[in-house]
């Protein structure tokens, strides 16, 4: 996710008046280079040569690939190659293009809208893609319990109007430039896929077409039915699923991979002494504190706030990140097009954090904190523990599996967790404020069942901020996310203490037209061998 929005290929192809190689490659994401990155990997097509094999090391592991419900950084960031929407971001500017859909919606009136679609548009098993397919795509998004469905509660329904055109009726009239954003989340499969299948191997429209997954290799085959505007000029492209920091710094360095995602600071100089080059990209990604709200003293907004200003944030970056973030002042990251400076920026304040603990008589109190066990996140636990006991709290760490830590910690009946620390990035799915939001505070599993914050004057309140926000533009929708930041701020039910820089490494004299991105996954679509 970035605010600065460097020359993309698209841009640069078509200022060299190549409108043919525009048509075929200019909407690919992996043309992007950004001001905020270390290096510019642009490259002309003549560069490209193709017919290998695209590698690379991805840090993230799942078992669950189903494009309507996963919300894994490895399924999101491999489904982008495989399935489209009818609207797919460039995931260097975050700029919206026409995938399935053949151009922008058609207002009929403020709350209904048609979208036509790409002629002969094929899934990779050969079945025509129709109008169809988008709507149970849709219906599968929006099921009850999906995390998908506070993001597109915005639609009231979605109808085929015939084979190839999809209606839309909005619940309320809505800002026309985050309609297409937020429809790049539906990824169109076929009606007739099970969720069993969807889950393990989906079939998509993309130009790129699943051959295997398992627990350590995804290996991609091109999608010969694909007529889009993407170009495949490779055989192959191989995913080796890593999750270890080290082993996927070896890979780099040994050459086996072209493409390292989450290069661990510590590495950075040593991969490029491999001869890679490494782009750093501010992004939204972060690790946030997540409080359990019904559980004392965590009831209590002033002993949450203590938590952000007991922990001295500039040595954990520095120690933990090794520089490579920035401390939060606002829900967004300083580079975000909507950033507002909240009205509470948690300053390290030992005396204050303390105070409001004993004001709290939460003195003394046992915490628990619960963790992933992502490397960067385990990083961080010893020094929190040390700065939450300096104000006179008691602390043990747990670290678990992400899978774990929710299914039998915060997703429970009557959850009785204290406090948990886990990394997230909703940013994957757009770089709206709203979307944003609504990922970790909307009507979802996140303010039910985990943070149990849905049902408290206060988020009713971020509600209504949000809705008038979204209905609105310009300076009015801007200063009603304002109020939202503000909010969240002084509340922090989930709050994140920093914004990552994202560093991904990458072979220049080996592929073409890559560049790192601020969001988890690694982005190889349009990309060339060499």
């Amino acid at each position: 996710m970035q605010n600065n929005k460097g020359m993309t290929r698209r841009a640069f192809l078509g200022l060299a008046g190549s409108t043919a190689v525009l048509a075929g490659l200019g909407l690919s994401g992996c043309g992007g280079s950004s001001a905020s990155s270390t290096t510019s990997s642009t490259t002309t097509s003549s560069e490209a040569k193709g017919g290998g094999t695209l590698t690379a090391a991805v840090a993230y592991e799942t078992k669950n690939y189903h494009p309507s419900t996963t919300s894994s950084a490895l399924a999101l960031g491999a489904n982008w190659h495989v399935v489209e929407g009818l609207y797919e971001f460039d995931m260097h500017t975050m700029e919206t293009y026409d995938a399935l859909a053949s151009g922008d919606p058609t207002k009929v009136s403020d709350t209904e809208y048609t979208i036509a679609m790409r002629s002969g548009a094929k899934f990779s098993d050969g079945t025509d893609v129709t109008a169809d397919d988008v709507v149970s795509s849709f219906k599968r998004s929006t099921a009850e319990g999906s995390l998908y469905t506070s993001m597109l509660a915005f639609i009231s329904d979605m109808t085929a109007k015939d084979s190839s055109t999809v209606d839309l009726q909005l619940a309320y009239a809505m800002d026309p430039t985050l309609i297409k954003k937020r429809l790049c989340i539906v990824k169109v499969v076929p009606t007739s896929a099970t969720d069993d299948a969807l889950t393990s191997k989906p079939v998509g429209s993309g130009p790129w077409m699943y051959d295997s997954i398992d627990e350590k290799t995804i290996v991609f085959k091109p999608n010969t039915n694909y007529n889009g505007s993407v170009s495949v000029k490779d055989n192959e492209m191989d995913w080796s699923i890593i999750k270890d920091d080290t082993a996927r710094t070896t890979a780099m360095n040994e050459g086996t991979v072209m493409v390292m995602e989450s290069v661990p600071a510590d590495v950075a100089d040593q991969i490029k002494s491999a001869g890679a080059e490494v782009d750093e990209v501010q992004g939204f990604n972060l690790p946030f504190l997540m409080f359990n709200t019904k559980k004392a003293p965590f009831d209590n907004y002033q002993v949450r706030q203590a938590f952000f200003y007991a922990i001295d944030m500039d040595k954990l970056i520095s120690n933990a990140m090794s520089g490579k973030a920035t401390a939060a002042s606002c829900f967004l990251p300083e580079t975000h097009t909507n950033y507002h400076k909240a009205a509470t920026v948690f300053t390290y304040d030992t005396a204050k954090a303390k105070q409001l603990i004993d004001d709290a008589g939460a003195s003394g109190t046992q915490v628990e904190l619960i963790t992933t066990d992502h490397t960067w996140i385990t990083a961080l636990a010893p020094q929190i523990k040390n700065d939450l006991e300096a104000i006179g709290l008691s602390v043990t760490i747990n670290s678990m599996a992400s899978s774990s830590l929710y299914s039998n910690y915060t997703d429970v009946d009557a959850p009785d967790f204290d406090v948990a620390l886990a990394p997230g990035d909703p940013s994957v799915f757009g770089d709206d404020p709203d979307l944003l939001m609504n990922w970790w505070y909307g009507d979802n599993t996140w303010t039910k069942k985990r943070t149990q914050w849905k049902d408290s004057d206060k988020y009713t309140e971020l509600h209504g901020y949000m809705q008038k926000a979204v209905e609105s533009t310009g300076t009015e929708q801007q200063d009603n996310w304002n109020q939202c930041f503000d909010l969240l701020a002084e509340q922090v039910p989930l709050y994140p203490l920093f914004h990552r820089i994202v560093a991904t490494g990458y072979y220049a004299d080996k592929i073409s037209n890559f560049a790192g991105i601020g969001t988890t996954g690694v982005d190889l679509v349009g990309c060339v061998s060499k």
